[in-house]
């Protein structure tokens, strides 16, 4: 199914957004004239790591199973997503994707859509080797590894497990399995792992793999997030050129959360291109203006932004005879109630009540 959608300009309204302001387009549009086409569907809440920065020591209660969308509703809501709203790519993330045992089945039906979206998965890579050929079989694009260090202490300091073993083997296992653009998303912390950004770069590079350090965000369980435990984009530069030299990429950004530079030998800055670094400043220099996300919850909510303080539910009209059509308008509806960014340096800004693990990534 073709369908083509508009981007007109709309008028930021104050006060609570209204669906009658809401132009009669097909797409994910919001008030500020912003397109989703990019959706994430989380799977599951249940993750087999406890970083520090995400869950507790003991975990979390997870969601029972009869809560979670099933295979078949997960299906219907990407086709939703593809044929009414216009989405283009689809990641599955969690907490851990993996842990689903349907996934390979879930890949294979969303590979079969048309127009087929591009289909990636957020992964710490703990089964991933067991699993990694029958993935890309099934029509898997593209993975996103989440990797804070290769030091096997400081990995099992962070993750409170001692599996970073079986992560580089799921890495290594992409190429063999030829799934080749794999990205490793890694947070660094003060006095924890923010003296081996280098090291991890330098890795990556050799790797063939992009290696992307995002800002740690206010999103753990704990609720401890301070701007003192967050090592701000400015500083990751500052780290890395200590080695490298970074030039900005001139390639369009085109919503893509991640600032790509291009990485050259200090030794040697005119010298050989050896791979491109991205940095994911969401709190110090946000890209909310051209954010193009739309996210659903392993319970079948909407959310608008990560940082959003409530969902849409979908579930509920998934298993109560809703329409297609519905559905897509109910999706429209809390995309168009989306804020313009999400408020981190705002006064007065509240940490979401639900952790990353639980909203998934």
């Amino acid at each position: 199914m073709s369908i083509t959608l508009g981007m007109p300009t709309i008028p930021i309204r104050l006060g609570q957004p209204q669906a009658s302001d809401r132009p009669a387009v097909l797409g994910l549009l919001d008030r500020f004239g912003r397109t989703a086409t990019d959706l994430r569907i989380s799977l599951t809440d249940k993750c087999n790591l406890r970083c520090t920065y995400c869950m507790p020591a003991e975990g979390l209660p997870f969601l029972a199973g009869p809560k979670l969308l099933t295979r078949e509703e997960i299906a219907r809501l990407a086709r939703i997503a593809v044929e009414y709203l216009g989405v283009r790519q689809i990641r599955f993330t969690g907490g851990e994707p993996l842990l689903r045992k349907d996934l390979v089945e879930i890949i294979e039906d969303c590979a079969a859509l048309e127009p087929r979206p591009e289909i990636s998965l957020t992964t710490n890579a703990i089964g991933l080797k067991s699993r990694a050929a029958a993935l890309a079989a099934a029509g898997l694009d593209r993975v996103n590894v989440s990797l804070d260090s290769i030091c096997a202490e400081t990995f099992a300091t962070i993750t409170r497990r001692p599996f970073l073993n079986r992560v580089l083997e799921g890495i290594d296992e992409l190429r063999t399995v030829g799934l080749e653009r794999t990205k490793i998303n890694a947070v660094l912390m003060p006095g924890i792992n923010d003296d081996q950004g280098v090291e991890l770069l330098e890795w990556a590079l050799a790797g063939g793999h992009q290696l992307r350090f995002i800002e740690q965000m206010p999103l753990d369980a704990d609720h401890s997030w301070t701007r003192d435990c967050m090592i701000t984009a400015a500083q990751i530069r500052e780290k890395l050129e200590v080695r490298y030299v970074l030039t900005p990429d001139e390639a369009p950004r085109d919503g893509a959360p991640a600032e790509l530079y291009q990485v050259r030998e200090k030794s040697d800055p005119t010298g050989a291109l050896l791979g491109m670094v991205g940095i994911i400043a969401s709190v110090t220099e946000n890209f909310c203006d051209d954010c193009r996300r739309t996210r659903v919850t392993a319970e079948g909510g909407v959310r608008s932004c990560l940082f959003s303080e409530g969902e849409t539910d979908l579930l509920g009209s998934l298993r109560g005879g809703a329409t297609d059509s519905d559905i897509a308008e109910l999706w429209r509806a809390a995309m168009w109630a989306k804020p313009s960014g999400h408020g981190i340096n705002a006064a007065g800004f509240e940490q979401p009540a639900r952790s990353m693990s639980a909203i998934g990534g």
